[in-house]
């Protein structure tokens, strides 16, 4: 069927809607913890594993989402994971003990991360240089909504009808975006571009993309500075009803300023594109990011947890992190312009590993003051920032041998 070509804007709204699935599955069940910990009965501990049955095969299918699209076309592979995660979020609704919403959370997670993925390799299919860079910096502005809004319309949902209605509206959600890709998502891999499904060649590329030190210490960088951010969201129920007092309406207090950070960052992103190089313009985050963790620090060590002030660094934090973020995630894709779905698949199976690590052992660990939190972001931030020189360090190497 022809489809009339999509404009930037309309592609870029699609996009993150799709990219939006994973922090709505994340984030909006967060206030229905205690009323889960009730009906279930199981410990918060326990809880927290509902968490990494969705990350752990959300990390392992990113590696499979790139790939498939890369020898199926971009279209199926959103579609038919949109039908599953439909599916499995019914499934959540409609679980009658913990182990059924254990598999089917599983299954929200086998099928989140398509959105994500693929959304990466069609915009580096349709846009090159500075126009991908502004749309990507788009994406991720119009994305940022997401883990701002899930947890307010998570407590709402949560007080007015139950834990149930939380899954009930990620169906309806994923019902939607269902309809909107089959409805406007065009296919930006044309049949003659497509790889062959076959599993030696597959092996190969693979091997190839594993072993490239760039692409590793690029997807580290990614996956680490996001952990560094991540560590507060899995650790949101803590901080909201044990470190700063408040209730399940309140996890605003920490989720809007986080990702109005996020939107500030993505929004100056797009304004460096074409002014600033990606290396200067990554510079520039990571010193926000670092001054961000040395007020947050400072403060958790001096003040008592108390909202605003205990967020504001969070704030600053993701505004470093999305400035740097889009031009990462363009080096590490420009590295293999001819495997760009498995280039994002292994940039998103690092990036969910690190989640997944993060919410099952580092936030349990640390969750129990402000002060850790503060220091477990540095921890991480700081490997981040290593990975990053090391790549810079590498890369030059590597043009400078070339050039010989």
């Amino acid at each position: 069927m022809h489809r009339k070509p999509i404009s930037a804007p309309l592609l870029a709204a699609i996009l993150a809607g799709l990219a939006m699935l994973g922090p709505f599955s994340v984030d909006t069940y967060m206030p229905s913890f205690p009323a889960l910990a009730r009906d279930f009965a199981v410990t918060p501990l326990e809880l927290q594993q509902t968490l990494s049955a969705y990350l752990l095969p959300f990390a392992v299918m990113t590696l499979f989402h790139g790939t498939l699209s890369d020898s199926f076309g971009r279209r199926p592979v959103i579609l038919v994971s949109l039908v599953v995660y439909l599916l499995a979020s019914a499934g959540c609704a409609l679980a009658q003990d913990f182990f059924q919403l254990l598999l089917f959370r599983g299954l929200q997670g086998l099928s989140g991360g398509a959105g994500m993925v693929v959304g990466r390799t069609i915009i580096r299919d349709s846009f090159e240089g500075f126009a991908a860079q502004r749309l990507m910096s788009l994406v991720t502005l119009i994305f940022g909504l997401a883990p701002a809004l899930a947890p307010v319309i998570g407590g709402w949902l949560q007080s007015a009808f139950g834990w149930q209605s939380v899954f009930v509206f990620l169906a309806l959600y994923g019902a939607a975006m269902l309809a909107v890709c089959g409805w406007r998502l065009p296919e930006t891999l044309p049949s003659s571009a497509r790889q062959p499904f076959a599993p030696a060649p597959l092996a190969r590329n693979y091997l190839k993309l594993a072993s490239s030190g760039r692409m590793l210490l690029l997807s580290l960088a990614i996956a680490l500075n996001f952990a560094g951010f991540f560590l507060y969201i899995s650790s949101a129920p803590a901080f909201i009803y044990n470190l700063v007092r408040l209730g399940a309406n309140d996890f605003a207090w920490l989720f809007v300023p986080g990702i109005s950070g996020v939107m500030i960052g993505a929004f100056l992103s797009g304004r460096a594109a074409g002014r600033l190089t990606p290396q200067r313009t990554v510079k520039i985050g990571y010193l926000i990011m670092f001054s961000a963790v040395f007020l947050n620090i400072a403060h958790s060590t001096f003040a008592a947890p108390a909202v605003p002030w205990s967020v504001l660094p969070v704030m600053g934090y993701t505004a470093g992190m999305a400035l740097a973020m889009p031009s990462i995630m363009l080096l590490a894709l420009d590295l293999f312009p001819h495997n760009r779905g498995l280039a994002s698949s292994l940039l998103g199976f690092g990036h969910s590993i690190f989640t997944a690590f993060t919410a099952g052992l580092i936030s349990p660990l640390l969750s129990g003051s402000t002060a850790a939190l503060a220091l477990g972001m540095a921890g991480l931030l700081s490997c981040g920032w290593l990975s990053w020189m090391m790549y810079r360090r590498l890369d030059s190497q590597t043009t400078d041998d070339t050039r010989s």
